[in-house]
């Protein structure tokens, strides 16, 4: 191991291109932005954060399909209620694709955006929230309303990107307090040949602890934007 003066009096030149010159920006990022109303539509507050948590779920689906069939390994898909469906795409016959459309009557893959009252700190791990907030009217309930995608890339400047939306009525009668925030997806696997389907359920693929808790008034609303931006 070479520490202190010995790494200086190694003789290698680094290109120039290696070098972090300031000119240069990450190639993809993620935010969420959070904004609170109040019972009249007047916005109270504005939380606006990096975001850089996917998950273990997200990091398998990701993986192209030349690692399946080059590794020959499968990746284990674990839903939100912890049970887990084998996944291993192929090129071949008799292999588990992912199936259009999804499963549950959702018309897309997207399930929506889930909030929730705990945190965890294992962000990669986590098949589901700490703390979800159920949907519904009652006592520590918000009503979760349909997810918007966007339909097209926009494009600024360099960057490009899209963005999920969906807003959340607290009809509770008191007070709810988010702390953690995650995308989920339906995704079911099915073999073209034979005509077999699985349905794995619902799956968390990105998952956010907020840095401060966000306070929802009893008759106000919560609306999350994730924004995804290519080439910033």
């Amino acid at each position: 191991m070479m520490v202190g003066k010995d790494i200086s009096d190694i003789s290698v030149k680094v290109p120039e291109d290696a070098h972090d010159t300031g000119k240069y920006m990450p190639t993809f990022s993620a935010y969420l932005t959070a904004i609170v109303r109040d019972s009249q539509g007047r916005v109270v507050s504005v939380h606006r954060q990096r975001s850089h948590s996917p998950t273990a779920n997200f990091m398998g689906l990701f993986l192209p399909l030349n690692w399946y069939g080059s590794s020959n390994n499968s990746f284990t898909l674990t839903n939100a209620t912890g049970g887990t469906c084998t996944y291993q795409p192929s090129l071949g016959q008799f292999t588990y694709e992912i199936t259009y459309p999804s499963v549950d009557g959702y018309p897309t893959y997207l399930v929506g955006i889930q909030v929730g009252s705990g945190q965890q700190s294992n962000a990669f791990n986590a098949y589901n929230l700490a703390a979800p907030i159920a949907n519904g009217s009652g006592v520590g309930q918000l009503v979760y309303g349909s997810p918007s995608v966007s339909t097209n890339v926009s494009a600024s400047g360099s960057s490009a990107y899209i963005s999920i939306m969906q807003t959340f009525a607290n009809q509770s009668g008191g007070t709810i307090n988010v702390t953690e925030l995650g995308i989920m997806v339906a995704v079911q696997l099915g073999e073209a040949s034979l005509g077999y389907t699985t349905n794995c359920g619902n799956l968390l693929i990105w998952y956010d602890v907020l840095s401060s808790s966000i306070s929802v008034p009893n008759g106000g609303s919560l609306t999350i934007a994730y924004t995804f931006t290519v080439n910033p």
